[in-house]
């Protein structure tokens, strides 16, 4: 483990919870930020256990104050980190007319704003040292559109778009950025985004949901390795590369996908 400080959002659950469980068992001193208090607590003190270390700070990401008030404390009590795992998201899936301004601003809020400010936070830092990782998590919605969820898919592309202009930017000074890419993962987003799971189209032929640790795998190592981009399960690639060469037949697919998604989840 070469990365001593990682900082890890979105992390009181799922894939950032795994995520920080993988770094603190190899020595990374982790930093935890999620809105959830009591179970943000809960996983740092799992980390603890385990022999690892970790500090919490409870944050809703979706206020940009209270952002940079947590990253200059960052900063100031404990050092600017080595890796940033920008993973929080939230959203749900729903048709355009269903969904609420203030829902589809709320996605913008986060994944996208929260990133963004995150990065802007320490970035100075990064580029002043000449070291540093920055890793967005996102999903295939970044480069596939279908049909009722239209919000949560420009908020997936917003991290996108961010990430691959990073990674021009920041090359010339020692910061690597990695966009990593995760299908369908077993975790509580569907609980806790009711009225989502009936339109998630239905998964490629021998494609199955990735655990939530092999989602944190991916991204450590693809951090690790300065990789540009990590795209887990691996079949989505062919599909992005088919989405630009055949964009008509791609996207009649995808919409005859969500229909058999709807019909068959619950």
């Amino acid at each position: 483990m070469t990365a001593k400080l990682v900082l890890v959002t979105g992390a009181s659950s799922g894939i950032g919870e795994a995520t920080a469980k993988r770094y603190g068992a190899a020595g990374a001193h982790v930093l935890l930020i999620a809105r959830n208090a009591e179970r943000l607590y809960g996983v740092a003190h799992a980390i603890r256990e385990a022999g690892g270390t970790a500090t919490a700070f409870p944050l809703d990401l979706a206020g940009s104050e209270a952002t940079k008030e947590v990253a200059a404390r960052i900063e100031a009590e404990i050092g600017t980190p080595d890796v940033l795992i920008n993973n929080a998201g939230a959203g749900r899936w729903l048709p355009l007319i269903e969904t609420k301004a203030e829902d589809a601003r709320a996605m913008i809020d986060v994944p996208y704003l929260a990133a963004f400010n995150l990065t802007r936070a320490f970035a100075p830092a990064m580029i002043a040292r000449g070291t540093g990782s920055l890793v967005f998590v996102t999903s295939p919605a970044a480069y596939l559109a279908w049909p009722n969820a239209s919000a949560y898919i420009a908020a997936r592309r917003a991290v996108a778009g961010l990430a691959e202009a990073l990674q021009s930017e920041l090359k010339p000074t020692g910061v690597s950025v990695t966009l990593v890419v995760l299908g369908s993962v077993e975790t509580p987003y569907w609980q806790h985004n009711p009225g989502s799971l009936q339109n998630v189209p239905e998964d490629p032929p021998f494609v199955r949901a990735l655990t939530a640790d092999e989602a944190a795998k991916a991204i450590v190592q693809g951090a690790a390795r300065k990789k540009k981009f990590v795209i887990k399960p691996g079949i989505y690639r062919a599909l992005f590369v088919l989405g630009a060469l055949f964009p008509k037949t791609v996207a009649s697919q995808l919409r005859r996908a969500a229909k058999r998604g709807r019909a068959t989840k619950p």
